[in-house]
């Protein structure tokens, strides 16, 4: 069981030049070891006639290809015999996983024990550098099944000392919260917003509950809707961001970036022809690559892995938290991101309109916005529908206000393409479950293009 602030000072708190030496040597021996055992890159390296010694340092892996999901599914089964990217023997495989196969047939994963260990190390040291102890009592609002989240902070907890009530859902009984007196959360922003509702509805308080931290992962969101969240609950709310591909980077109490862990994980940021990295400070496509200690084994091995999410490195520099690993902003999903006028916005952006504190005293902060294009070549409508607590008295002319003065804020061509009449914004105001994505099994589609 570890206990303190760190979870493994050595590491996290390491001198730069010396995190960077290792990453390194990590990248060295994992390239070697993916060559060595993994199908596709043992393919990879002999049509190419590249050798994987050339790859030594951090700038030498623009010389591998630039994998994505697609890539994955296209080598595994139905379409070849094996799985080229598992890097074990089926003897060695602890546990086979799937991501969620939205975009065609679900991508596999195999995960050793090894793997399950670094992978548990990841959410430790998150939890830790959030301020959990051996204590914590936790409710766990994530799938238990494929996914690797659930069992993956079950395994952290483990390892912290702190106690698991693994729902699943939010959708528990309130006595859950009565009779357990959890100190945390660990779900999505809008499941923690709706169990507040229902806690409301029964009588009790969240303001006033056990509740101590809570834990937001699964989604990008909008500052404005986590400070909803944390004056509905009245605690500090944390951020972090996980994936199937072992990504797992997490805020700390200093709640300025998500530190990621560089030792287990690398993570380049590409420009838009994903030919080349973008200087620090600046956005682009986050791609990452498996890390291995020398002499560790993995099932699955990705080297420039195209997570289709963009980020921002916000510092290498030493946290006010004492670790050294660097910090990113709050990745953002590329496929929610829509162009408009030749100016992107995301989904973040709507979200953002929609949780400005003032709209809060009318809205409950269910969303939904669809884009249609126009008779008129280059003209976009924008409709956002927003959820009323109570249609009477929803003051929806100062809500349009506020939506329209935070969607423009940094936007100014989209504005000038909304006064020149080229983007047309509809408002649309309904009563609780009225939204079209109750209609709709699975995850709620926020935006939704129909151009």
């Amino acid at each position: 069981m570890r206990t303190g602030k760190y979870y493994n000072p050595e590491i996290e708190m390491m001198d730069r030049s010396e995190l960077d030496s290792l990453i390194e040597e990590r990248i060295r021996y994992t390239v070697n070891y993916a060559a060595e055992n993994s199908l596709f890159y043992k393919k990879w390296f002999r049509e190419h006639g590249t050798r994987p010694s050339d790859i030594r340092s951090h700038e030498d892996l623009l010389e591998l290809p630039v994998i994505t999901g697609k890539t994955i599914r296209e080598n595994q089964p139905p379409v070849t015999e094996d799985f080229g990217f598992r890097t074990v023997e089926w003897k060695d495989v602890f546990t086979v996983h799937e991501t969620s196969g939205t975009s065609g047939t679900p991508k596999s994963f195999f995960l050793t024990w090894e793997d399950w260990e670094r992978y548990a190390e990841k959410y430790a040291r998150s939890f830790l550098s959030q301020g959990f102890v051996a204590d914590d009592r936790v409710i766990v609002c994530a799938s238990y099944g494929m996914n690797v989240g659930a069992n993956t902070m079950t395994l952290a907890a483990k390892n912290i000392g702190m106690t698991m009530i693994p729902e699943g859902k939010c959708t528990f009984p309130i006595r859950i919260m009565e009779a357990y007196r959890p100190t945390s959360i660990v779900g999505s922003i809008f499941k923690l917003i709706r169990l507040a509702k229902k806690m409301k509805d029964q009588g009790m308080d969240p303001a006033n509950s056990s509740i101590q931290r809570l834990v937001i992962g699964g989604e990008s969101f909008a500052d404005e809707s986590r400070n909803y969240v944390s004056e509905l609950w009245d605690c500090d709310v944390y951020n972090t961001y996980g994936s199937t591909e072992g990504t797992m980077c997490g805020e700390c109490t200093d709640i300025s970036g998500l530190h990621v862990p560089e030792d287990l994980i690398h993570l380049d940021v590409y420009d838009p022809h994903m030919d080349k990295f973008v200087k620090d400070g600046e956005c682009g496509r986050l791609v990452l690559t498996t890390l291995l200690p020398v002499g560790a084994k993995s099932g699955n091995v990705l080297l420039n892995y195209d997570t289709e999410d963009t980020t921002v490195v916000l510092s290498r520099e030493e946290c006010a938290c004492g670790r050294t690993h660097m910090k990113i902003m709050n990745p953002q999903r590329e496929a929610e991101t829509f162009w408009v006028s030749g100016t992107p916005f995301n989904r973040v952006d709507i979200e953002k309109g929609v949780f400005q504190r003032q709209n809060m005293e009318y809205l409950t902060g269910e969303y939904e916005a669809f884009l249609y294009g126009g008779d008129d070549e280059g003209e976009t409508t924008l409709r956002v529908s927003m959820e009323c607590n109570d249609m009477q008295k929803c003051d929806e002319e100062h809500i349009k206000e506020n939506f329209l003065r935070s969607f423009f804020g940094y936007k100014k061509n989209l504005e000038n393409s909304y006064i020149d009449g080229s983007l047309n914004i509809i408002f649309n105001f309904v009563r609780p479950g009225e939204l079209e994505f109750y209609r709709i099994k699975g995850r709620p589609k926020r935006i939704v293009d129909r151009r």
